[in-house]
């Protein structure tokens, strides 16, 4: 399926949500909405060392992730310089008895320290928004969660999670700007790029 998508200026993040099937024919449209703001004449996508998804020069300026969760995918794209980092990430609302012991595990301190505040119906939201605020950083930068949830901590400022400290060579926290996204009921999602804010448009596929 080929389609025209919106023009994509240097100050937007566009975001496409899409039903997945689980089957390797939904990955399709990841191909197809890469290839329609990339343009003709751009080559295959390459694997970083941890397997995120990049384009190989000139082609890099085009920062693009993709996440899915059950029923649920969503594949974000953006222009920048040359290794734009941009990553995303949804999870389906689903129980987790064990949402503390997997903070403590593997959480900052303080981000569980957090949690335990938190009565019970707030304590699972605020995990997956930490949780998909965390990977889409990851993601973004290319180190996936071998490089550790715990070296990308947030911190909730008026009910906003906020880049707290970044370890390594993925910080510091200042330069990045992580955003909740709406990718309808039932979904906890975020998006993540290193730079200036931007503006986050969120669509649906097929258009």
């Amino acid at each position: 399926m080929t389609f025209e998508v919106p023009f994509l200026s240097p100050d937007d993040i566009h975001v496409w949500r899409m039903a997945w099937t689980g089957t390797a024919g939904a990955e399709p449209p990841f191909g197809a909405l890469l290839s329609a703001y990339a343009g003709s004449g751009a080559p295959a996508v390459i694997r970083q060392e941890h397997g995120k998804p990049v384009l190989p020069a000139p082609w890099n300026t085009l920062g693009f992730n993709w996440s899915h969760s059950r029923d649920v995918a969503l594949f974000a794209v953006g222009r920048g310089p040359a290794g734009f980092e941009l990553g995303i990430d949804v999870e389906r609302v689903r129980p987790r008895p064990r949402v503390l012991e997997l903070a403590r595990r593997f959480f900052a301190p303080t981000e569980t320290a957090w949690l335990e505040t938190l009565g019970d119906e707030r304590r699972l939201p605020a995990f997956l928004d930490l949780w998909t605020h965390k990977e889409a950083v990851l993601k973004a930068h290319g180190g996936g969660l071998s490089y550790g949830l715990h070296r990308v901590s947030f911190m909730s400022q008026d009910d906003t999670l906020r880049p707290q400290a970044f370890d390594g060579d993925i910080g510091p926290a200042s330069s990045w700007c992580v955003r909740c996204l709406d990718a309808g009921d039932g979904t906890v999602a975020a998006a993540a790029w290193r730079g200036a804010e931007r503006n986050v448009r969120v669509f649906t596929y097929p258009p």
